[in-house]
Formats: structure tokens, C-alpha cells, sequence
């Protein structure tokens, strides 16, 4: 696994599975995202946070976090495999009230910031539904 981090971000290659993922950090809320191997070849640990985020939210959102002064703590897993690309994140478990997974199955088909998560979604109902 090769790591790289910068202030408020941290992105690693899983080269098991040849996957890439990244985790940006803001006042005590989080994401984390699957993104492309050009975008993980572009992060340099001298970037500032703003740059290094631009570029990790082209990718697809995996997990969010919310916890700040708008939110009480809020988990929502878009992908359940998402410690598969944020390996750092394979011990961890939701620490706040988790969203149901008919609410983000219903979040990812109405916003089209999520539209990258609708197909694994789509699959992920039908197989709940059997």
C-alpha cells in the first residue's frame, strides 16, 4: 500500500487490488473517495488542501461523515466496500446515527452529485430485495 498525505487530505493505492482511494477531512466531518490512479499520481504532499480536494472529489464518493455544527454525528456508506480503497479504514465502524440503506439508495437517485454510486446501489437493493 502506498500512501500519500497532506493537510486535511490522505489518498493510498491498494496495489492488491489495484485500487486507488482518498479521504478529505473539514472540521470534523469527512469523505472518502475511490478515485483514478492519474489523480493519485497528481497528489504531492507539498499541496495544499484546497488544490489536493479539487481533485479528489472528481471521484466517487464512498462515505461520508458529518459532524460539525450544523450536523449531529452522521454516517452514510454509498459504498460498503470502501475500506477496499481507504485501507486505513478497514477497523473502522460508523461512530454517529447511520442512514438506512433505503434513504441513501433514495439520496443517490435524487442528487445528481452521487450519480457515480446509482448502478452499485441499484444492484445492492435487488439483491436485498431476493
Amino acid at each position: 500500500m502506498k500512501i500519500k498525505s497532506g493537510i486535511g487530505w490522505k489518498a493510498c493505492c491498494n496495489e492488491e487490488k489495484n485500487v486507488y482511494g482518498a479521504e478529505i477531512v473539514f472540521r470534523g466531518s469527512w469523505d472518502l473517495y475511490e478515485i483514478s490512479a492519474a489523480v493519485f499520481g497528481s497528489l504531492t504532499e507539498n499541496m495544499n488542501g484546497s488544490d489536493a480536494e479539487v481533485l479528489i472529489r472528481t471521484g466517487r464518493r464512498l462515505y461520508m461523515h458529518m459532524n460539525d455544527e450544523y450536523n449531529p454525528p452522521t454516517d452514510v456508506i454509498l459504498d460498503d466496500d470502501y475500506a477496499v480503497y481507504c485501507q486505513w479504514m478497514a477497523a473502522h465502524k460508523p461512530a454517529g446515527k447511520q442512514w438506512s440503506d433505503e434513504m441513501t439508495d433514495a439520496a443517490v437517485e435524487l442528487f445528481e452529485s452521487e450519480s457515480a454510486n446509482r448502478e452499485q446501489r441499484r444492484k445492492k437493493r435487488e439483491a436485498r430485495k431476493k
